[in-house]
């Protein structure tokens, strides 16, 4: 019990006293004031309304921006959407797998003419550059 006793001595009591007597000086009544000597039931209200808004909207964008690993490669979910994907440009097929979407995703073309095409060669493809048509 003796180590109770010495934290609530008169001298520490005093020390705590000039420390805020000091922070109070230097910097304001605010900054030793206790946070809920201002805080009613209008501002308590408020507030949660505040982060019910603020969770809301980083659900959204968690879910919007949610990501999928696809052979080392991460791609938003919300891309791999089979209804939005249409036909290979270069070659006219049907994406028939995940690497087909990210590779259409990416670079415009299926997996398949991503391997033959661009692969190793991204920048060329990137300035637009594509395979003759027959």
């Amino acid at each position: 019990m003796a180590p109770t006793r010495h934290l609530m001595s008169k001298e520490n009591f005093d020390k705590i006293a000039a420390v805020e007597k000091a922070i109070k000086e230097k910097y304001g009544e605010d900054t030793i004031a206790n946070p809920r000597s201002n805080w009613d039931e209008q501002k308590e209200k408020e507030y949660l309304e505040q982060m019910k808004q603020l969770y809301s909207r980083d659900n959204k964008k968690r879910i919007h921006t949610e990501k999928v690993d696809v052979d080392g490669i991460k791609v938003s979910k919300k891309l791999l959407n089979r209804e939005s994907l249409k036909n290979c440009p270069v070659c006219s097929a049907f994406p028939k797998s995940v690497k087909d979407d990210v590779s259409l995703i990416k670079y415009e073309c299926c997996n398949k003419c991503f391997i033959q095409y661009v692969h190793g060669r991204e920048d060329r493809w990137i300035q637009g550059w594509r395979p003759d048509e027959t």
